[in-house]
């Protein structure tokens, strides 16, 4: 197997891995306000946080920029009760009528990505050591976590077509139950990181 592959696999698992849920609860959270016909908006989203952890991944894998991963280990579960706070506030709202629809969500989901990026970062720099500045490992990493997060966007996605077409679920109370849920779980993750 090649390096580029290796660390592929090793991107994809690391965001397609329940040990990642904290990143896996925010896009959850990210993705709750939308179903499978608003996949241009979902894609829009998903862009955006790819483009502010992919930069903040290669700044920092390449020793660019210095940071604290145990700020950083509480920024995250921030950013998901944040996320989770936004959904609770706007469900009910016809998404379709909000002015700022494409631009302000699309911003946060970047400014969010800046802080995920980090995290991501902090695991592939123990895989690859200090003194490390790989250019295809980090190439291919990101690429894993993409191909990991669209495969996870999808099955929420889905999962959210069952929920409101089979078993016959309000939009509203989707968005309110897997946000509520969302919202927990970083609450708890965020109390153990500030403990920790």
């Amino acid at each position: 197997m090649s390096v580029f592959q290796t660390y592929l696999q090793l991107g994809f698992f690391h965001i397609f891995n329940l040990q990642a849920y904290d990143h896996l609860v925010f896009l959850l959270a990210l993705c709750a306000p939308y179903v499978a016909a608003d996949w241009r908006r979902v894609l829009a989203l998903i862009t955006s946080f790819t483009i502010g952890h992919s930069v903040t991944l290669a700044l920092a894998t390449l020793g660019l920029v210095q940071y604290n991963p145990r700020v950083i280990e509480v920024l995250i579960p921030i950013t998901i009760l944040l996320t989770c706070g936004l959904n609770l506030r706007k469900a009910g709202q016809d998404t379709r009528r909000q002015a700022l629809l494409w631009a302000a969500p699309n911003l946060l989901a970047a400014v969010f990505g800046l802080i995920h990026g980090l995290g991501f970062s902090s695991y592939l720099r123990q895989l690859l050591g200090q003194n490390s500045r790989p250019v295809l490992e980090l190439l291919a990493f990101n690429v894993g976590v993409e191909l990991g997060q669209l495969l996870i966007v999808a099955l929420i996605l889905a999962v959210g077509f069952v929920a409101l077409r089979a078993a016959g679920m309000a939009r509203r109370d989707w968005i309110l139950v897997v946000s509520g849920a969302g919202a927990g779980i970083a609450a708890v993750l965020l109390l153990q990181n500030i403990a920790g």
